[in-house]
């Protein structure tokens, strides 16, 4: 399954959209996603209580790192509008792939 984290945009046809970092969370612990699409900002929380798409992937890493993290990893992309979050997300995402790798 394809999943797409988004508080404003519409998943595009053939993808599952989640609101949430915790939705998108539950997904993963099933094993059937192939790929997930993230956005960073999306309205919930503040300061360090936010909610956003880089808890997606700061989640992932600790699995992944831990060795709890079973699954074949999903593809990952992020289409943030907002640059520095994009550029956070793009470093949490190679450093994903490089633990895996170990």
């Amino acid at each position: 399954m394809k999943v797409f984290l988004d508080d404003v945009r519409e998943a595009p046809a053939g993808w599952i959209r989640c609101r949430t970092p915790d939705e998108v969370i539950a997904l993963l612990e099933t094993g059937r996603v192939s790929e997930v699409s993230l956005d960073h900002d999306l309205g919930i929380g503040v300061g360090e209580s936010e909610q956003t798409g880089y808890s997606v992937l700061a989640w992932l890493e600790r699995e992944v790192a831990q060795g709890s993290w079973r699954f074949p990893l999903p593809a990952m992309q992020v289409h943030s509008a907002n640059p520095p979050a994009r550029e956070r997300m793009t470093r949490a995402i190679d450093a994903i792939l490089r633990l895996h790798k170990r």
